[in-house]
């Protein structure tokens, strides 16, 4: 039940005030087991104990109304107000990142769903504190604005490789990565069908990864002519080019001399504009697991992914 304001509990408390006040007074002309009556000033002094009581009773109960009236006032606190300014037309845009789609046009209303980057939503207006509203799946939300873009955006990390990084999307997978990978493959694969594939996935805001070599150390020059010969378009397009060393193995068909040479050759010979990230130094520091010589435990792999992440925003911050 709720109670309305103060006044209703004073009333109440002044009530009961009232009825145990008389009850004590027909207590306090009582008898003793002899039938004669007690003496006022006994009586008196009962009567005083037992109203004291019964205030103390009293304050104790309006401080406790008072404090649930105050939680109550909390829990009915308004939500974030705005208004919408709805469009003539709707829009098609595009989610840049993952968010979720909320009841209103603030973070205190409820989730109605989470959707990933790169998102098609149809936008029908916008409120006046940067929120969109927007119709997704037969259902009216709102989405920050923060996160909505007008052209479709590239995935976050796009990574083409050999059997290695089909190793680390295995391991890793994530909302926010592409994999462009195939098990045995090396330059011929790269050049026909790999990097066809990249522009499917790569936009304005991408971190490209490019990471191959251990199959065919051989073929360090056409590698670099390759991929020089589209940073002009990547670039254009608001792609972040890397290439990540081939980083050491174990006991397998190839050395660590060999791959050393091959990356030195590589770093040297790639346009300025591709960052070269050196996760070969790194593991032969710190360490690494493999099972079969060539390819990587799961937690070595979470170390690689770890370190090119960790490359890619220290050059994100120059």
């Amino acid at each position: 039940m709720k109670l309305k304001s103060k006044r209703n509990v004073r009333r109440a408390v002044g009530c009961l005030m009232l009825f145990a006040t008389v009850f004590v007074l027909l207590l306090g002309v009582s008898r003793n087991k002899e039938g004669n009556v007690v003496d006022a000033a006994s009586s008196y002094d009962s009567l005083a104990d037992a109203t004291l009581i019964l205030e103390s009773v009293s304050e104790a109960m309006a401080s406790e109304v008072v404090v649930s009236t105050e939680v109550e006032e909390t829990l009915t606190e308004t939500k974030t107000q705005f208004t919408v300014t709805s469009y003539q037309e709707s829009k098609t845009m595009y989610t840049s990142d993952r968010v979720n789609i909320r009841s209103g046009a603030g973070t205190d209303y409820d989730i109605m769903t989470t959707i990933s980057s790169r998102q098609a939503i149809t936008v029908i207006g916008e409120t006046n504190n940067g929120w969109y509203q927007v119709e997704y799946n037969g259902t009216t939300g709102y989405i920050m604005s923060d996160y909505v873009v007008s052209e479709l955006p590239g995935t976050k990390y796009v990574f083409v490789g050999d059997s290695r990084t089909v190793g680390m999307g295995n391991a890793i997978g994530g909302l926010d990565n592409a994999y462009i990978a195939k098990v045995g493959s090396g330059y011929s694969w790269f050049w026909g069908t790999a990097i066809n594939q990249i522009m499917d996935y790569a936009g304005p805001g991408t971190s490209l990864v490019i990471n191959f070599g251990v199959n065919d150390l051989a073929n360090a020059s056409k590698y670099i002519e390759l991929i020089n010969s589209y940073i002009d378009e990547w670039e254009a397009a608001g792609i972040t080019v890397y290439y990540a060393s081939v980083n050491p193995v174990g006991s397998t068909t190839v050395t660590n001399e060999q791959i050393a040479e091959f990356n030195a050759t590589m770093k040297a010979g790639l346009d300025s504009r591709i960052t070269w990230i050196d996760s070969y130094t790194y593991l032969m520091t710190n360490g690494y697991g493999t099972s079969d010589g060539l390819h990587y435990t799961n937690s070595t792999y979470q170390t690689i992914y770890n370190y090119y992440i960790s490359a890619i925003a220290a050059n994100t911050t120059k």
